[in-house]
């Protein structure tokens, strides 16, 4: 990756950050950790990979995303409102009466949003469906997938990766947000995952995995997958809870936060060090 393109997604990481801190701040409380560990794979998708116009999101052949754990909206939302597909005042709105940003995605209300999702599982499910329509159509478009860990523990979601895989549909890439932690506590002590790698080997998939907050390797990693032609893909992303606030990501409640004025204050000194980041790099 280019220097240049390196700080401009760095960049705008960090000011996804500060908005994700703004919006969830305001609102009271939020679906903070699992917001966080997804803002540098947005920042790649939409800072470089997707094939999309935020004056056209309608366009036949756009790619499309399908977030399927829903509850991780304010980084969407965030990085929407922070490449141009609406006002970045919305986000001040999230979650309140006559909003366009429900706490969970909705395609009927949100530009950028190709489908609702929440109810955890039906998202791999939704992509399945749109990848398919997308290969019957002739369009050289993808669908990303992205599906939480401890989503994972849905039936469903391990249904719809057989049919990725038996249908060997490419241009659907799974990735699955590996932060370790899930509403009730660490994925390993609630239902142990064991290895996503292996498991997605074992379904017929093509896989590779990234350090979640490595902008370079989550490139790299979804270049790699665009070249396979004959095989189900997916990236595990190897992320943290909470990722890039140190006190959130040691934070054992950090799933839903709800800013008492510790947190509202560590909030506000990462948001400050955020700022001073943006200052000093994007002179």
């Amino acid at each position: 990756m280019e220097a240049n393109k390196l700080k401009e997604l760095k960049l705008l990481c960090a000011n996804v950050r500060i908005d994700i801190l703004e919006m969830l701040m305001k609102f009271g409380q939020g679906h903070l950790g699992g917001s966080m560990s997804c803002v540098e794979l947005f920042a790649v998708l939409y800072g470089k990979q997707l094939n999309v116009d935020p004056k056209n999101p309608k366009k036949e052949d756009r790619d499309q995303v399908v977030l399927s754990k829903g509850h991780a909206g304010p980084v969407w939302y965030s990085t929407l409102a922070e490449k141009g597909f609406f006002p970045k005042d919305w986000l001040f709105t999230l979650n309140q009466g006559g909003t366009l940003l429900p706490s969970h995605p909705d395609r009927t209300k949100t530009p950028g949003v190709d489908m609702t999702t929440g109810s955890l599982g039906q998202g791999t499910s939704t992509a399945a469906g749109i990848a398919t329509a997308m290969k019957k159509r002739g369009l050289n478009s993808y669908t990303y997938l992205i599906v939480g860990d401890g989503e994972l523990n849905e039936g469903q979601c391990w249904e719809a990766f057989q049919y990725i895989a038996n249908y060997k549909l490419n241009n659907c890439i799974v990735i699955i947000d590996d932060n370790k932690r899930q509403l009730d506590g660490y994925t390993k002590d609630v239902i142990n995952p064991f290895s996503y790698q292996e498991k997605m080997k074992a379904f017929g998939f093509y896989t590779l995995t990234a350090k979640g907050d490595d902008l370079e390797a989550i490139d790299d990693t979804i270049n790699k997958l665009k070249e396979v032609k004959d095989s189900a893909v997916c990236m595990v992303l190897d992320s943290v809870k909470g990722q890039g606030v140190k006190f959130f990501e040691e934070l054992l409640s950090n799933h839903s936060v709800k800013f008492n004025e510790e947190y509202t204050n560590e909030a506000n000194k990462a948001i400050a060090q955020l700022k001073e980041y943006i200052a000093k790099e994007g002179e």
